[in-house]
């Protein structure tokens, strides 16, 4: 009996580490910042890198600084929807966006291409770019590789989302990517809106200033 009940305990205490090393995880992803404002020298005011107006930014120098930020801005926006709809069951983080490839998609006759209604008479650029992200399960963690493909629409004030098409794989290939389906309204695209309305602001903040 003895026996028994100081297994369970050793198992018990290895249950609570493992929880506690999932917490810190977590907790690390949560706590990635933005990047910071530089500061300023020589009484110069201090401009982000990526800080030049959104309306002019050619669509690769714009996803590149958009890339750098994405997981920060895709972890904020699954935090803020699991408060909203208060589920714990399962956590998923973007670790890394990179990989971006700009060539469009071209497709046989016959074969569906997806396009944004909103994206009709705009000038549309395709990017391809992937994400590492990391889902924790009750007991365990995975890592999966997002494949997307979005849809930005140059407009006068900037750029914008029009749409997204996401495939899901695990980062091992064992098993192929799930097939494309439209993410346009989730977490990702969420993230990419936001962070674009923000390049929006900063450029007519700058405007406003000159």
């Amino acid at each position: 009996m003895k026996r028994r009940q100081g297994g369970q305990g050793r198992q018990g205490r290895q249950g609570g580490q493992g929880r506690v090393l999932q917490f810190l995880s977590i907790l690390l992803v949560l706590l990635n910042p933005l990047p910071a404002y530089p500061t300023p020298q020589d009484g110069h005011t201090a401009v982000r890198p990526y800080d030049s107006r959104c309306q002019t930014q050619d669509i690769k120098t714009l996803t590149d600084r958009l890339l750098r930020d994405l997981p920060g801005y895709a972890n904020r926006t699954s935090q803020r929807a699991r408060r909203l709809s208060r589920s714990t069951d399962l956590y998923t983080y973007v670790l890394v966006a990179g990989n971006p490839e700009f060539e469009p998609l071209t497709t046989d006759p016959g074969v569906y291409q997806p396009k944004s209604p909103q994206a009709d008479g705009e000038d549309v650029q395709q990017v391809f770019f992937t994400t590492l992200e990391r889902q924790y399960l009750k007991d365990r963690a995975i890592e999966l590789q997002g494949f997307h493909w979005a849809f930005f629409a140059k407009t006068e004030d900037g750029w914008r989302l029009a749409s997204m098409f996401t495939r899901i794989g695990d980062r091992t290939g064992e098993r192929p990517p799930t097939p494309p389906e439209e993410t346009s309204d989730g977490i990702i695209a969420q993230a990419i809106e936001t962070w674009l309305r923000d390049c929006r602001a900063r450029s007519r903040a700058r405007d406003a200033k000159e």
